[in-house]
């Protein structure tokens, strides 16, 4: 039996591992890519170990430095603000319904069910924020679309409501005194932080990697988002290559290949350096938040 279990843990110890080179083994290859010489990887291609290093990808995204910190501060300040609304509304919806005493709490949900399997379409949605709202070049562009609430994660944390908060403690806080307000601000959140750092990284992240608003909605550069200028340079850059004889020369020497590898690095960094501290706390929301309310 002895035996046995040591052969079980091996075999889980070795998938495990094999799963994690899988998600390290690419991003790795990511960063080695955006340091390699230009002409390298056209000739041989993506490798680990590549023959000529080079800083040539990074040298020309940072000629743009004033406007990559700009870009990072718009997509801060835009994560920022968006992921607050996101999480607020989410709770004071998620809150509610999690409640079996909530009149009409069928009808209610069912409403945010309706949300998760249909829309509008895109020209109709574009044409209520656009010509209804005015949002078109103002931050709330790259905020409100599509992102300020989410009926998968009013989902998730009603499910954590339900399953983690207890009746009996709720009960014991209005006894107290408590109004509904209190019991959820002094009760019910100081209880949800796993589920609510899980909400802040998937929300937060859909935040800082969304780039469509912007496309449909902004065209004022000074409220590009890191994301919106990457793009652009990729565009740039293909453009460039691509239409060389309208420039007066045969071939643009630009890092077409590095460059995709580069910006992904750039964009993904910070992404990377916060992950590890909410790690425990995100892996605990999932699997509570996941269980059926």
């Amino acid at each position: 039996m002895v035996e046995k279990d040591r052969l079980q843990q091996f075999l889980m110890n070795l998938f495990m591992i094999i799963l994690v080179l899988c998600c390290v083994l690419p991003f790795l290859l990511m960063v080695m890519s955006s340091f390699t010489e230009e002409a390298t990887l056209a000739k041989n291609g993506y490798s680990f170990f590549p023959e000529k290093f080079s800083l040539e990808t990074y040298n020309y995204i940072f000629k743009s430095a004033k406007t990559i910190f700009r870009g990072y501060f718009m997509t801060i300040l835009v994560t920022i603000i968006g992921t607050l609304a996101n999480l607020t509304l989410t709770i004071l919806f998620a809150y509610p319904i999690s409640r079996k005493d909530l009149p009409y709490r069928s009808g209610i949900s069912f409403f945010l069910f309706f949300t998760m399997l249909f829309n509008g379409g895109l020209v109709p949605t574009y044409m209520m924020y656009a010509n209804t709202f005015h949002i078109n070049n103002t931050i709330w562009a790259l905020i409100v679309p599509n992102l300020m609430m989410n009926a998968f994660y009013v989902i998730m944390m009603r499910s954590f409501f339900t399953a983690s908060i207890p009746d009996a403690l709720i009960e014991a806080a209005k006894l107290d005194g408590a109004s509904e307000l209190s019991v959820l601000t002094k009760v019910v959140v100081p209880l949800s932080k796993p589920m609510i750092v899980t909400l802040v990284l998937m929300v937060g992240l859909t935040y800082w990697n969304d780039w469509m608003n912007g496309l449909y909605y902004v065209s004022d550069q000074s409220l590009y988002t890191i994301q919106m200028i990457l793009n652009n340079m990729i565009s740039n850059i293909n453009f460039l290559s691509k239409n060389a004889s309208l420039f007066g020369t045969t071939k643009v020497t630009l890092p077409t290949v590095g460059i995709r590898m580069g910006i992904a690095v750039i964009a993904v960094l910070p992404v990377m350096v916060i992950y590890p501290f909410l790690q425990k706390y995100f892996v605990k929301g999932i699997v509570i938040g996941g269980v059926k309310g």
